[in-house]
């Protein structure tokens, strides 16, 4: 009777050629098909990006204590302007295809977005807000021109 080592060794053997048997047969086909397997267009990047920092910046509140009282308007804030901003970034991404224009747009829509929350919250936090918020532009930006899916759009015969 084979031990669990053996077993173990024929089945990872198997496995290996079985693995090398698929790629012989179509290379072009398995890199393609592992290509496309992430990939996210640019907006839903954005949106996925930009909730995510726009989560963690709210939850950075937690470290002022003075804005204990708020913290469910804080975490709240902070990610419908992540999402309002990573979903913008993206759509511009989409438009343009130029790195620097692209981070540029995400500082511009970040900073713009940020300012609205500065005149509610008050003009004593307006480095609080906007320096985070300018930076998940940055990084929004950055990450939609990056790394998103370009989508093609169909063309209309005529």
């Amino acid at each position: 009777m084979p031990s669990e080592v053996e077993l173990l060794e024929a089945g990872l053997r198997e496995a290996v050629l079985a693995n090398v048997a698929v790629k012989e047969a179509a290379p072009e086909e398995t890199v393609r098909t592992l290509g496309n397997a992430m990939s996210l267009t640019k907006p839903m990047l954005g949106l996925a990006v930009g909730g995510s920092l726009g989560l963690l910046d709210g939850l950075s509140g937690f470290l002022e204590p003075s804005l204990a009282p708020l913290m469910s308007s804080v975490i709240t804030f902070s990610l419908l302007k992540g999402l309002v901003a990573g979903i913008t970034i993206g759509y511009v991404s989409q438009r343009v295809h130029s790195m620097l224009v692209g981070i540029l747009a995400g500082i511009g829509i970040a900073a713009a977005l940020s300012l609205l929350v500065i005149l509610q919250a008050g003009m004593a936090l307006f480095w609080d807000i906007m320096l985070p918020g300018m930076l998940l532009g940055v990084v929004v930006g950055f990450t939609t021109q990056k790394f998103g899916k370009q989508v093609e759009r169909p063309r209309v015969a005529r």
